[in-house]
Formats: structure tokens, C-alpha cells, sequence
């Protein structure tokens, strides 16, 4: 596969990651208002699309159990950090924060990822990766669309960071092409350790859990809370991160956290659709910038191809 195939396949398998993420917004919040807790909304999330994968992840790792021993670490800390860590940190967040700003907080993210590669590796990002870190950020703030005194909250800023470093570590080790498992393997064995994770935090009452029987209406319609709760496991969590973790092994860490961004563009167009929130004209501005911010970016890379060592 030439170089440019290879992006260009990151790159579909990237958005395609992102619109899935960005699918579980509209489909959480319409299980919430039928009376699921977010903690239980997550949690069945998480499971469902670790179950999913677990077959086709045994299946991709083609008996190489030697490399499972091997990988055991970074499976739980992708599974702590990238999953339920991020998950559980944005919950606590919201409940302090208005979502925008939580979401803002948790989407700097990309920076810290440029910051981690200088740091830990020397790769001191270019003039061309740093305008388009500015101009991505810009463009997420208009579609966020912070207008007014908002405010924000100390304890629930800190939380938002902790998310932020879930995001971060979610692309880090994504884009890490030395892992010796194949990416459904790397999604089901993280899946399976954040479920793990979520349920004993419900268990022990960290993390409020509550279900209910009652349907749940979506874009107008009435239907069985267990549709969009197979969505969730299915879209939202199997094939999203796995899609994600096969696009960051083409792309590397920094510009697929920048394409990460337009999960933020996908979910406010969901919600367009099946909640009737029509976006502004400066969340449409700022969708530009986010896909500008991306150019430049990929721009600014493509003459540096030594992220194959992000950890």
C-alpha cells in the first residue's frame, strides 16, 4: 500500500470513526430522558461493543497468545485511560459543567497529544502543526458555540481535564503501529477492561446506575429502549473504536487526534436531524475551520513520518 493510499484509508476509516462517536450523543440522551442514568447509558455501551468484539478479536489474533502476554499492559491502560477513565471522568464533568465547556476542556486534547510527542520522543511539531492546532481549536470553540458568561467550575475543569488525558491517551496508543495485536483485538481487549472497570465502579456506587423498561423517542419516533441502547454497542462502541484504532495506525497520533475534531461536527449534525437543533451559522463556520485545521495539519506532517514510536 503506497503512502498516499494508506492516508487516504486512515482518513475514511478516521471520519467514519468519528461519526460513530459522535452518533452516541443523540442516541444516550434519548435513553437518559426515558430514565438510564448516563453511568448505566456508558456502562451498557461499553459492554455491549466488548461482546460484539471479542469473537472477531480472538479470531484476528490467529493464535499469537505470545503476543497478548506481551501486550497486557497497554491493553489495561488503554482499557483505564481510554476508555473508562475518559468516560467516567466526562460524566463527573457535565455534572459541574455546562456540556460545551466540558467538551471544549476534554477536546484540547490534540494538544496534549503534539505535547506528548515533543516531549517524550523530541518531535517538536512544525509551524504548519501548530497553525493547525490553533485554527482546528478555533473552529471546535464556533461550533461549540460558547457565547455568553458560561462560567466554569474548579472541580469540574479538573475532571474535564482527567477526560482530556483519557482522549489523549485514546489517540497516543491507537496510532502505536509497534503493538503487536491487530486493532479489533487492541478495541475488544480495551473494551473488555473499561466494562470491567465501569460495572465495578457501579457495583461499589462511584458511578450511579439506573435503568429503565420505558421506550424512548428518537427524531419523533416511539421505540424499545433496546434499540439505540444495540446501537450504542454496536456503532458507537465496536465500530468506533475500532475503525479508530485502524485509522491511527495510518495516520499517526497527532493527525488523527485532529481528525478526532470532527466527531463535535458529526454530532451536532445528528442532533440537526433528530432533535431538530438546526447549527449556527458559526457552528458552520467553525465545522470549516475544524476540516481547514486538519489540512494544515496533515500538511504539516506529511514530511514526518517518525510517529510509529508514540509511547
Amino acid at each position: 500500500m503506497t503512502i498516499r493510499s494508506r492516508t487516504s484509508t486512515g482518513l475514511v476509516l478516521g471520519l467514519g470513526s468519528s461519526a460513530a462517536f459522535g452518533l452516541s450523543g443523540v442516541l444516550a440522551r434519548a435513553m437518559i430522558d426515558a430514565g438510564w442514568t448516563a453511568g448505566a447509558t456508558v456502562t451498557v455501551r461499553i459492554a455491549l461493543g466488548a461482546a460484539i468484539l471479542l469473537v472477531p478479536g480472538v479470531v484476528a489474533l490467529r493464535g499469537r497468545w505470545g503476543a497478548m502476554r506481551h501486550a497486557w499492559p497497554i491493553l489495561l491502560a488503554y482499557g483505564a485511560l481510554a476508555v473508562a477513565t475518559c468516560q467516567l471522568a466526562y460524566f463527573y464533568a457535565v455534572t459541574y459543567l455546562q456540556v460545551g465547556v466540558a467538551l471544549l476542556i476534554e477536546y484540547t486534547a490534540p494538544v496534549a497529544v503534539i505535547g506528548w510527542m515533543w516531549l517524550r520522543h523530541r518531535q517538536r511539531p512544525g509551524r504548519l502543526t501548530i497553525m493547525g492546532a490553533v485554527i482546528a481549536l478555533a473552529g471546535l470553540a464556533l461550533v461549540l458555540d460558547l457565547r455568553g458568561d458560561v462560567g466554569t467550575d474548579v472541580i469540574g475543569a479538573l475532571w474535564a481535564l482527567i477526560a482530556m488525558v483519557g482522549a489523549a491517551a485514546y489517540f497516543v496508543i491507537s496510532a502505536d503501529d509497534r503493538i503487536a495485536l491487530p486493532p479489533l483485538t487492541l478495541a475488544a481487549g480495551g473494551l473488555t477492561v473499561g466494562a470491567v472497570i465501569l460495572a465495578v465502579a457501579g457495583l461499589v456506587g462511584v458511578l450511579p446506575m439506573a435503568t429503565s423498561s420505558l421506550d424512548v423517542t428518537l427524531a419523533g419516533r416511539s421505540m424499545p429502549w433496546w434499540v439505540p441502547a444495540v446501537v450504542l454497542g454496536v456503532v458507537s462502541a465496536a465500530v468506533a473504536y475500532s475503525m479508530g484504532i485502524a485509522a491511527g495506525r495510518r495516520l499517526g497520533s497527532r493527525v488523527m487526534s485532529f481528525v478526532g475534531l470532527s466527531e463535535v461536527l458529526f454530532a451536532v449534525a445528528f442532533a440537526w436531524a433528530a432533535l431538530a437543533e438546526l447549527p449556527t451559522a458559526v457552528q458552520l463556520v467553525g465545522g470549516v475551520l475544524i476540516v481547514v485545521g486538519v489540512i494544515v495539519v496533515r500538511s504539516g506532517e506529511a514530511s514526518t513520518r517518525g510517529e510509529e514510536s508514540v509511547i
